[in-house]
């Protein structure tokens, strides 16, 4: 069904973890891996994509090949792939809010670079899908690429928690040109947000009344350092805050989010989550869980599904905010509901039936 051609805002270490991932999947062509939802999406499979264009504001990528790239600091995902050259250098893109005060040491930024017109770059590469990977809290930068996607006729999906196809407003201007966009803030395929999730409507559906619930998450890479700074994470606490008591039809104290930088963990994160509630009797029932994952790889796979999702939508005319996938990948999507419902919803999706 011919190629996915796909630009990168951000090459950090999840986008470290797709590149790789897509190259350690390339040849599997049935089976199941782990992490996606199908090895053949709509008649897409993982080595259809193909990366044409990269941006990004560290001194030590830009310029290089998108292969050499994706291992230069402060880039921690674990190598599991070894990526031949893609022939796509690493391009200078516009700091904007992308870079905190705290973080342009760690992120070794050049100020003095021009940044390159994003959007000549999509149509000379001719890029149908761009992703978002720009640290948390780039407010005004995701607002630069989106508009840069809109301006190349370029499909745009957003991983982080900075709201495009979430805010009606936004999306419209996708719908208006014709163009789909997913997002807001990329799920993992099994992380902080999914699991408080599950134990969430475990504890409502099994008819337990939910007096409180936290999740706090500690890690050693970049995007726990750049969100030391509370207004880097105000969006992050809202995402997360609403994916887990969307599924809860009435208030609930709640402390969801980043709460540590711990350096020696490096890509590693661990999350700890407690809902307190009561049952039969008014008497109580606590449930603590403990995760600890790669933190990069694990939006890797969820990824993939996205982006063959959009492309599907490409080919069918589809514009506007993608429901279903946005449902299924996503924190704070335009709709929320249960994630068997969006699951179901997206394999209607990948028979042809019509978006929700």
């Amino acid at each position: 069904m011919g190629k996915i051609r796909v630009a990168i805002a951000g090459l950090g270490s999840c986008a470290s973890a797709l590149i790789q991932g897509v190259e350690y999947y390339r040849d599997q062509m049935g089976g199941e891996i782990p992490g996606l939802m199908h090895v053949d999406f709509g008649g897409y499979f993982i080595r259809d994509i193909e990366f044409v264009a990269a941006f990004d504001v560290n001194d030590l990528k830009i310029g290089k090949d998108v292969s050499e790239a994706i291992f230069e600091e402060p880039n921690l995902c674990a190598k599991y792939a070894d990526v031949p050259s893609t022939g796509v250098k690493v391009l200078p893109g516009p700091i904007s809010d992308g870079v905190a005060p705290h973080m342009y040491d760690a992120f070794h930024v050049n100020k003095d670079l021009e940044p390159v017109d994003v959007a000549e770059v999509l149509k000379e590469s001719e890029a149908e899908i761009l992703i978002n990977y720009l640290p948390v809290g780039s407010a005004e930068g995701t607002k630069l690429y989106a508009q840069a996607s809109l301006d190349a006729s370029c499909a745009f999906v957003n991983c982080i928690p900075e709201f495009i196809a979430s805010v009606p407003d936004e999306a419209a201007k996708f719908t208006d040109k014709g163009l789909p966009v997913a997002g807001d803030d990329i799920k993992s395929q099994v992380g902080a947000t999914i699991l408080h999730r599950a134990m969430a409507e475990l504890f409502y559906e099994r008819g337990v009344h939910i007096d409180s619930t936290y999740q706090l998450n500690i890690g050693g890479n970049t995007d726990f350092l750049n969100m030391t700074v509370e207004n880097r994470l105000q969006t992050k606490r809202i995402s997360k805050t609403k994916a887990v008591t969307s599924l809860i039809p009435y208030e609930v104290p709640t402390r969801i989010g980043p709460s540590d930088y711990v350096p020696f963990l490096e890509d590693h994160k661990i999350c700890y989550i407690r809902v307190n509630g009561h049952g039969f009797g008014n008497l109580p029932i606590t449930l603590d869980a403990k995760l600890v994952v790669n933190d990069s790889p694990n939006s890797g796979g969820v990824v993939i599904d996205v982006i063959r999702a959009v492309k599907l939508a490409l080919d069918r005319e589809i514009s506007g905010p993608l429901t279903s996938i946005s449902s299924y990948a996503f924190k704070h999507p335009p709709t929320q509901i249960s994630d068997d419902i969006a699951r179901r919803w997206v394999e209607d999706f990948i028979e042809g039936k019509r978006e929700r």
